[in-house]
């Protein structure tokens, strides 16, 4: 009896789906491409408004009393980190165009591709729209500026303020901010970046934590303002 032909190989097994882009140009699912730029002083409308949302979050909005004017006079008179910096955070639904206004010798803009598992909408967009380019919009920022330490004779960062709109936190956002930052502070051979942080907002320490930061319960801040402030004013 002749012998049976052998049986035919297995079909290969697909494999099993990555979520991953076939490569970095390609997103996958619901892209949201994301820029953090250096802020010019065009983008004060902006900021001003971001603050202003920041201070509803934090319950603080009794001691909201920025303008865009007093901004404006404050802002952006020294170059990229030596005074106050800020790191502007834009989202679109479309690769961002080559846009050489936002490049300099100082900083050059991150970018970044999130694949999310759902559209995103964001109920403020045309509040937040950039004006320049299409769809862009302005979804966060930090403001940051040096400070030294002693201890460590080095200069530092310090941030004061880190926001992201509502319907872009948890999407790694805030952490491309901050990282943006810390960056920054290596590349100039800086020795810390430090900032505060509410003790209710548990969701903000656990992500600093997770982020490597040490949060120091035993350090308080002292802060002088308004008549406390203008009463040292004849002091000496």
């Amino acid at each position: 009896m002749a012998a049976a032909a052998p049986p035919p190989p297995p079909a290969p097994a697909p494999s099993a789906p990555t979520g991953l882009p076939d490569s970095d140009s390609t997103p996958v699912g619901h892209p949201l491409f994301s820029r953090i730029r250096l802020a010019t002083p065009l983008d004060i409308p902006h900021i001003h408004k971001l603050i202003h949302q920041m201070a509803i979050y934090e319950k603080l909005t009794h001691l909201f009393t920025a303008t865009e004017s007093s901004l404006a006079s404050n802002l952006f008179k020294s170059p990229p980190f030596h005074s106050f910096t800020i790191f502007l955070l834009e989202v679109s639904s479309q690769p961002f165009e080559k846009d050489t206004n936002f490049h300099s010798q100082n900083f050059t803009p991150i970018e970044k591709i999130i694949n999310l598992d759902h559209s995103l909408i964001d109920p403020e967009a045309e509040t937040f729209t950039n004006g320049i380019n299409g769809d862009v919009v302005v979804a966060g920022f930090v403001l940051f500026f040096p400070n030294y330490s002693t201890f460590l004779g080095k200069p530092g960062f310090y941030v004061e303020d880190l926001f992201v709109r509502e319907c872009y936190r948890r999407k790694g956002l805030g952490k491309m901010l901050l990282s943006a930052v810390a960056s920054q502070a290596v590349k100039m051979g800086y020795g810390r970046v430090e900032w505060i942080v509410l003790d209710w907002n548990v969701n903000a320490i656990k992500f600093y934590e997770e982020m490597g930061a040490n949060v120091l319960p035993e350090w308080r801040i002292c802060r002088l303002t308004g008549p406390a402030l203008e009463a040292y004013r004849d002091a000496l």
